[in-house]
């Protein structure tokens, strides 16, 4: 679907996805783990995929660690991955650097070690001291125990004029204990400090979805996420097809108000989606939306639901009324009582 049509329901497939499909791109954090360890269905969905042809690539804007180390990580969880089948937001925003500056310049890092790798792979410079004279601030996430004075030396450099760049924005990041601070959090906290916007290269903005093809050359690619406002806008702003698994932080209520630029083409539980086709979505009477033994309607101020079946599939059937409700904007009936009644 390209990016001047307004999807008004998920789309069906009768082919699975990884068919379908030469390429996923995988979200990590809320996609294949969590707090480190496997998503339920995630090591051997993803293993079929990979055994029935389809590439894996996984795509993540969390810049704390290298693709060497993910692919470390996914490997012991049971994912066999090299470095090579990681793209990072550290790598998109090093790109970016390198295009407006020299090689070799000096770059103030705010954030871990997967920064410092990627700034090293352009031929720049990481410094770690705004008296370093550096030609550019980098700021990505750094994990929990990144220490406060760092936010003073972005501060300080920034202050004095030195362009500002930041992996990605994502307020928070999901882990095994819950919802917890991003990068785009300790992002706001320079910004208030200075005043000024970073430049962005992580999902969901071009820089991240042009690090990803020219890494992967994938021709079908399915960009696979959690989340509304990277993962499935990242792929919106990239006029590719999108899977929206509900492992992470978007719930049934977040997705029945989505957008036309954070709707997915296809919604499934969780990683074993890939591995199917996607039941069709039908027009039920006037008004109305069927999928497998679900209607969906909007009414007066609410959705309604009937039927009975997979709770996904009502899902399915909800986000074709509302999001037809919606045409262009947010819907704002309330779904409260069909998605309590499918237990979402």
């Amino acid at each position: 679907m390209s990016r001047s049509a307004v999807r008004t329901r998920p789309e069906g497939s009768e082919r699975p996805l990884s068919e379908a499909y030469d390429t996923a791109l995988l979200d990590l954090d809320g996609v294949v783990y969590a707090g480190g360890a496997a998503i339920g269905h995630a090591v051997e969905s993803l293993g079929t995929a990979r055994d029935g042809g389809m590439r894996l690539a996984y795509v993540t804007n969390n810049a704390l660690r290298t693709p060497d180390a993910v692919a470390a990580h996914l490997t012991e969880l049971g994912i066999a991955a090299a470095g090579s089948d990681v793209v990072t937001s550290a790598q998109a925003v090093a790109r970016l650097i390198a295009e407006q500056l020299p090689a070799g310049s000096r770059v103030l890092v705010i954030g871990g070690e997967g920064l410092r790798v990627a700034l090293r792979e352009r031929g720049l410079t990481p410094v770690e001291s705004a008296e370093d004279e550096p030609a550019a601030v980098v700021q990505g996430f750094g994990g929990p125990d990144l220490p406060w004075g760092r936010f003073a030396e972005a501060s300080y450099a920034i202050a004095r004029g030195v362009p500002w760049f930041a992996s990605n924005t994502d307020l928070t990041i999901p882990g095994a204990r819950g919802i917890a601070p991003g990068n785009g959090a300790a992002v706001e906290v320079v910004r208030i400090a200075t005043g000024a916007t970073p430049q962005v290269a992580g999902k969901p903005l071009p820089p991240m979805h042009r690090e990803t093809v020219l890494r992967t050359g994938a021709e079908r690619p399915l960009v696979v996420g959690d989340r509304l406002d990277t993962d499935i806008e990242g792929a919106f702003n990239g006029s590719v097809d999108s899977l929206l698994v509900l492992t992470g932080v978007t719930d049934g209520a977040r997705l029945l108000a989505a957008p036309p630029h954070h709707r997915p083409t296809y919604v499934d539980a969780d990683l074993r989606g890939l591995l199917t086709g996607q039941p069709e979505v039908s027009p039920a009477g006037d008004e109305g939306f069927r999928c497998g033994g679900w209607t969906a309607a909007a009414g007066g101020s609410v959705l309604r639901l009937e039927g009975d079946g997979e709770a996904l599939d009502g899902l399915r059937a909800l986000c074709a009324a509302a999001w037809t409700a919606a045409g262009e904007g947010a819907c704002e009936l309330d779904g409260g009582k069909a998605l309590a009644r499918l237990g979402l």
